[in-house]
């Protein structure tokens, strides 16, 4: 189905539904998590597209960044996104609040590669919290915006923590998160 985008496989019809779900070649969704956006198109648009109709997205250049999450008290599932460039490379910095069960809150926090899933392979990260006498790392490699926010956090590729870590390292219920990407 993909091969003007440059799929060549050739499969029997009963493998390519499967094939066609995980193909780098199907057009990329928008990766902006918490809006209703229904931007489809090729990699190399997705920049431009996140650019003009998300102009809210703040970007940083550098490898070494800190991601400032405002108003973390916020009521209900909110998401904080913010881009990192550095690399050559961009990345989507997302933490994302959803409500649990019985009014708990859980914080997701990971870094996606506006790129292929064999490039994100070629990256590492680091998201750091920091507090007077507390550290909270977590060090993974970024999913690519092919597979996306929920399945980071269905894989447990991201940071989790709770509404009380939150604010144990949140000064005024802002989060500021350290967020480093390095070369493998």
């Amino acid at each position: 189905q993909y091969a003007t985008t440059g799929c060549s496989l050739t499969l029997h019809h009963t493998e390519k539904p499967k094939h066609e779900a995980i193909c780098e070649y199907r057009p990329y969704s928008c990766p902006c998590p918490g809006t209703s956006c229904d931007w489809e198109g090729s990699l190399e648009a997705v920049m431009s597209h996140l650019m003009h109709a998300h102009k809210s997205i703040t970007t940083l250049q550098g490898e070494d960044i800190i991601f400032l999450a405002t108003d973390i008290n916020l009521p209900g599932a909110v998401d904080w996104v913010m881009m990192q460039s550095c690399f050559g490379h961009h990345f989507m910095l997302v933490l994302k609040k959803q409500e649990k069960c019985e009014g708990h809150q859980q914080f997701f926090a990971t870094v996606l590669l506006i790129g292929t899933r064999k490039q994100a392979e070629n990256f590492q990260y680091r998201l750091e919290l920091h507090g007077s006498c507390h550290r909270l790392t977590w060090e993974a490699s970024p999913c690519s915006i092919h597979d996306g926010v929920p399945v980071a956090i269905r894989n447990s590729n991201c940071l989790v923590f709770d509404t009380a870590t939150a604010h144990l390292f949140a000064d005024n219920g802002n989060l500021g998160i350290n967020v480093t990407i390095s070369m493998c």
